[in-house]
């Protein structure tokens, strides 16, 4: 087992990455002190793993909730459907709700837990991919609206993450495919090495490897780490970490989050961010030829289908990031180095984008 740690002073927290961590393990049942707790998954996740977390902590006598799974859910609904449970239940400041499931119930948990009663604890139990090396830790939570992707939320950081990596023997395809989309983020903004590796350890990932995928997931979780411990509330370098979503965002909103997993629009994203990088001369086209390729191999798509390129770019103005000037991008300058910088002209977009767009 590896633990990596959070640091933020007195809000430090830590991320154990090891298996079988749901069953009973110290981490697990020492994550949190409070008497009082709210579990919250999903359909279905809670026939495979509620039980076990329940098990864990049954001296306590936790409460559960189950809500349904997907995108589409994480709305205010979701939110006001864990902030009933909490009243009804009659939970107190000193309460802590565990989120367990994916990057869904991971924000939306994180939210409530940001609400109620003007903030209680929450522990991170992520159950999926995405979740373990990318939106379980930092303390992002939100939920979305009909017109843009995570626009009403809050920075409320857990105090742990507990990450069983047995869980991702249970994941399907498509949505381990969807987690290695993050993965790849991470090479590109700022590890090389990590990419290369990445490139030629791709069949042990799909192939859901323990060691690959535990040192993939440790390496992600530790530049997050680092980077949250910099820049918390993302007023700087933290920004890298949207590598793709600017686009990935809007095409999720356009598609009322239904055709494209999160991870799968990132990855058109990321596609869309290499072409326009091509585009202004920061990076080689056989570079943008390269990150193609391996999202490809990785089961991702790297173009978008029905979808139109002035509705991408005006939902793009909408994006939670985007300042008085207009939205900001991710880009690349090289292979493992990335930068932030004002949209370009609308001219060289829709250029870059043509390449990422089906034909049928």
């Amino acid at each position: 087992m590896d633990t990596i740690t959070v640091s933020l002073g007195e809000r430090s927290y830590p991320i154990h990455i090891g298996a079988g961590l749901l069953a009973g393990s110290r981490e697990l049942v020492g994550a949190t002190a409070a008497k009082q707790l709210l579990i919250v998954t999903n359909e279905t996740v809670a026939p495979i793993y509620l039980a076990r977390v329940e098990a864990a902590f049954a001296e306590r006598k936790p409460r559960s909730l189950i809500l349904p799974d997907g995108e589409q859910y994480k709305n205010l609904e979701g939110l006001g459907r864990i902030v009933d449970e909490l009243i009804e239940g009659g939970f107190h400041r000193d309460a802590c709700i565990l989120a367990l499931g994916g990057g869904v119930i991971g924000d939306l948990a994180g939210f409530a837990a940001a609400c109620y009663q003007r903030g209680i604890d929450f522990v991170q139990l992520p159950t999926t991919l995405l979740a373990q090396v990318d939106s379980s830790v930092g303390g992002k939570t939100a939920v979305n609206h009909p017109l843009a992707k995570n626009m009403i939320g809050a920075f409320h950081q857990p105090v742990a993450v507990v990450t069983d990596t047995d869980t991702l023997a249970t994941l399907p395809p498509r949505e381990l495919a969807a987690g290695l989309a993050e993965v790849i983020k991470y090479g590109l903004i700022m590890d090389l090495g990590f990419l290369e590796w990445l490139e030629r350890a791709l069949p042990r990932l799909l192939a859901l490897d323990a060691d690959a995928l535990a040192h993939a997931i440790r390496r992600c979780c530790e530049i997050k780490a680092g980077i949250v411990a910099e820049d918390e509330q993302e007023h700087g370098r933290r920004a890298l970490l949207n590598l793709g979503h600017t686009f990935g965002h809007a095409i999720e909103a356009l598609c009322a989050y239904g055709r494209y997993l999160h991870g799968e629009a990132v990855a058109i994203g990321m596609q869309m961010a290499a072409e326009t990088s091509v585009e202004l001369r920061l990076l080689d086209a056989s570079d943008a030829a390269r990150v193609g390729a391996l999202l490809e191999r990785a089961g991702l798509p790297t173009r978008v289908t029905g979808l139109a390129a002035d509705a991408i770019l005006c939902r793009m103005r909408l994006d939670k990031k985007a300042g008085s000037g207009g939205p900001r991008l991710v880009l690349l300058e090289s292979l493992g180095s990335a930068v932030v910088a004002p949209a370009p002209d609308e001219s060289v977009l829709r250029s870059a984008m043509a390449r990422c767009m089906a034909t049928k």
